[in-house]
């Protein structure tokens, strides 16, 4: 079985080697814009695109200094947006057409197949890149021996740092899904006040990093409105509040990819529910809290690190009662499940997440699962495995 992989590390280039990168992406915008203007009549392919290249460089020789890979991948990134745009049309959404890109906001170009490879002089790790030369690369982690590198993304922070995105091919064994019992699974439910509360009645707090940053973010940010534009006061001013912006990304990705690690890690199966982020920040009251803890995000991060992620129907996780089924309603200040019927008593958050989990056990061996009456001294999936042995239901398997 093929996996792709992405390596992200910081490069450290000199200064004529920053020039040389700030003149591939200023060659590549130019390039990417005339793609746009031509793209105005109607629909481009990549062929198309790629015709024109040829034509450019006819009449601009000086295109051909610059790696032809990557003037190339520009076809298919003008290819793709087009696409994007006729599919979001499709579905309903409102859309334009494409926008020429100004010069502070292309920040990435791509050596795809060829022009690049990774090298280690001494205790240096470098990264050679066709036309630019060997760049200093702060390899954190090891590439598989056995991999293949496909391409490398030059990318441009706003504050101004230069990183490389390396995409590998690798072969892995596929696990045999019948030979592989399921012995360990969790339900996860996501909220504000807790970022994540699951089955097992583990809580993580929400780290609110942007709320924790917004006194020195709009300190900032009142000094950035009152420069005058275009002057140094303002471009410096404007750097400081992307550095800002940056360290707030970094904290959440950092928190994100740790826990979700964590759940990888120590669980065969997870479970979650499939959120509709597009119509939950439409509560304004919530717009800002909800963006902040980027929920989708991290559901991406388990998607790709966990040996199997289930999502369920979000319908009633937090309504129903977790013991007996009866329907408990609530409001969201309301952060206690009671339930009339049973005396269930439970954290709405934890209630939910016990929900996720029986759905998403029911969703995979069509089993009915209910919750121990002795809530506490056996895990709700000790209980669906012991069910399933009595009742000679096929095994879960992960892979």
């Amino acid at each position: 079985m093929t996996l792709t992989r992405n390596y992200k590390f910081r490069l450290y280039p000199n200064d004529s080697q920053d020039r040389k990168l700030q003149n591939n992406l200023a060659v590549c915008r130019w390039v990417y814009n005339k793609f746009v203007d031509s793209a105005k009549n109607g629909f481009v392919s990549r062929n198309d695109c790629n015709y024109y290249l040829t034509e450019l460089k006819n009449q601009e020789s000086w295109l051909y200094q610059y790696h032809s890979k990557m003037l190339q991948s520009i076809s298919t990134q003008i290819d793709g947006a087009q696409k994007s745009l006729i599919e979001k049309s499709k579905k309903g959404y409102k859309t334009g057409t494409l926008q020429f890109c100004r010069y502070d906001d292309f920040r990435t170009f791509t050596y795809n197949q060829s022009g690049f490879k990774l090298e280690r002089k001494g205790t240096a790790d470098l990264l050679y890149l066709s036309k630019i030369g060997h760049i200093e690369i702060r390899q954190h982690r090891e590439i598989p021996q056995n991999s293949n590198i496909k391409q490398v993304i030059v990318t441009k922070s706003k504050s101004g740092k230069w990183f490389a995105c390396v995409t590998i091919d690798i072969q892995e064994p596929l696990m045999n899904i019948q030979t592989n019992s399921f012995s360990k699974g969790v339900g996860v439910d996501v909220g504000i006040k807790n970022f994540v509360y699951d089955s097992n009645g583990s809580k993580i707090s929400n780290p609110k990093n942007l709320q924790k940053m917004l006194k020195p973010l709009k300190r900032i940010q009142r000094k950035v409105s009152r420069r005058k534009k275009g002057s140094n006061n303002r471009l410096k001013s404007i750097l400081k509040m992307q550095k800002i912006h940056e360290k707030i990304t970094n904290r959440r990705k950092d928190f994100q990819h740790k826990l979700s690690a964590q759940y990888a890690k120590n669980n065969d199966v997870v479970f979650v529910e499939k959120l509709q982020l597009t119509n939950m920040v439409k509560n304004h009251m919530l717009a800002q809290s909800i963006a902040d803890a980027s929920w989708g995000e991290f559901v991406q991060k388990l998607e790709y690190k966990c040996k199997m992620l289930v999502k369920v129907e979000p319908r009633n996780t937090t309504v129903d009662c977790s013991r007996c089924g009866n329907q408990v309603l609530k409001i969201l200040a309301v952060r206690i499940h009671r339930c009339n019927k049973c005396n269930l008593v439970l954290d709405r958050d934890y209630n939910a997440s016990i929900n996720i989990l029986k759905k998403g056990l029911n969703l995979l061996t069509r089993v009915d699962y209910t919750l121990p009456q002795e809530l506490g001294k056996v895990t709700l999936v000790e209980s669906a495995m012991h069910s399933l042995k009595q009742e000679n239901a096929t095994q879960l398997v992960g892979w």
